[in-house]
């Protein structure tokens, strides 16, 4: 007698008869992307508030904040002033430092993807960006194929724990279905894509979430999926703005909550089309960073009008280079106070020296002070710093 076999339940996203059909319930997630709207909004005014440089030390700095994140989210450590060197190379503003060719490679194709947000996304420019990851040909001491999708028969697996006690968290398509999924996406993404003067009718917050989602889900290359799928999400929000300006790294939050980002992937690879909770997640992530880089940006104004009170004042470079570390340090970052020992060690100067110098910045009110004699310590003056010590002593 023959037997039917009950139908196997998918697992994964893509083996879904919806499948590539991603979509979202607009109405459960629109308080989410709202929220994100507003942040975005108030960054951006801030930036255009203060006239933001895009080759500043802020833009600079969230250019070199999203570098060594996305590189962290893998495990790969990157060195911070290899990072920096590269970011001012490609920025044209200088050409000293350390040159590490997979950190140029990782800047470069970060660097396209939001300079170039209005060219074409094809297949040929995803192998350039995986080329430029990879420059060696290898990853680690073991070769993969590099600029062109998998090829390998081996099943796509997302594995962890120690070997024989592996945990599959996720298998992606074979790899000879990638080239046609590749194709298929690649044409949603350009179908997608916002036209200046013409409003779209899918949000471009939502948008990059399932950009990124749907590549990932398909996973084509054999190393780089995640570093070249935030690049895609980068992408796509400079889509949205219509501007290369870097106002935030979604990487650096993604890294400050890279277990909660794995598991919402996870969830969203292992369920249904409907991607709502993917979407609302995502958009939380990204008004995390507008808030962070807002909160940046509120700092670099406080930093000048610092600087502004003391234009009027004889600030000798001493002072000058003990006042910008107070600055550098943050609100209450400089652990345990200045003090007129400190200020010697800083800059040098004779102990009378010293003390002439902070009861200078005392008088000018550019300090505060806590405590007497031998316990002394003295505080940068900045509007809403308290260094955790005012109300304490």
């Amino acid at each position: 007698m023959m037997r039917l076999m009950a139908p196997k339940t998918p697992r994964y996203i893509w083996q879904q008869p919806c499948w590539p059909a991603l979509v979202f319930d607009a109405q459960a997630v629109g308080v989410a992307l709202g929220a994100a709207r507003l942040a975005q909004g108030v960054v951006e005014g801030k930036a255009h508030a203060i006239g933001l440089d895009p080759s500043g030390d802020l833009a600079r700095g969230v250019f070199a904040d999203e570098v060594m994140a996305t590189a962290a989210i893998e495990g790969e450590v990157l060195d911070p002033a290899a990072v920096r060197s590269s970011v001012i190379r490609r920025l044209g503003l200088g050409r000293a430092g350390p040159k590490v060719r997979a950190v140029d490679g990782l800047v470069e194709v970060i660097n396209d993807a939001i300079q170039a947000h209005d060219a074409p996304l094809n297949h040929d420019r995803l192998w350039r960006w995986h080329s430029a990851l990879f420059p060696g040909g290898t990853s680690g001491i073991r070769r993969i194929a590099v600029g062109r999708y998998r090829e390998h028969e081996d099943a796509m697996q997302i594995v962890s724990g120690q070997p024989g006690r592996e945990v599959v968290h996720y298998e992606a398509p074979a790899s000879r279905h990638v080239p046609a999924e590749m194709t298929k996406f690649l044409a949603w993404f350009a179908q997608t894509t916002p036209t200046p003067g013409q409003t779209s009718a899918l949000d471009g917050l939502a948008r990059a979430a399932i950009a990124h989602l749907w590549f990932e889900a398909i996973h084509p290359f054999e190393d780089g999926n995640g570093r070249i799928g935030r690049a895609i999400a980068d992408m796509a929000m400079a889509q949205d703005r219509r501007s290369p300006l870097r106002l935030y790294s979604l990487s650096r939050q993604l890294l400050t909550s890279r277990g909660a980002y794995y598991d919402a992937l996870n969830q969203a690879q292992r369920g249904h089309c409907d991607v709502t909770a993917w979407v609302m997640w995502f958009a939380s992530q990204f008004a995390s960073a507008s808030a962070y880089t807002g909160a940046l940006i509120d700092a670099a104004i406080q930093k000048s009008q610092v600087w502004a009170r003391q234009a009027g004042l004889a600030i000798n470079e001493r002072q000058r280079k003990v006042l910008q570390r107070l600055l550098d340090a943050g609100d209450g970052g400089f652990e345990g106070g200045l003090n007129a020992e400190k200020y010697m060690k800083m800059t040098g100067a004779s102990k009378a020296t010293a003390t002439r110098d902070l009861a200078a910045l005392l008088a000018a009110g550019s300090l505060w002070t806590v405590g007497q004699g031998k316990a002394l310590k003295y505080y940068l003056a900045m509007p809403g710093w308290g260094h955790g010590v005012r109300l304490a002593e």
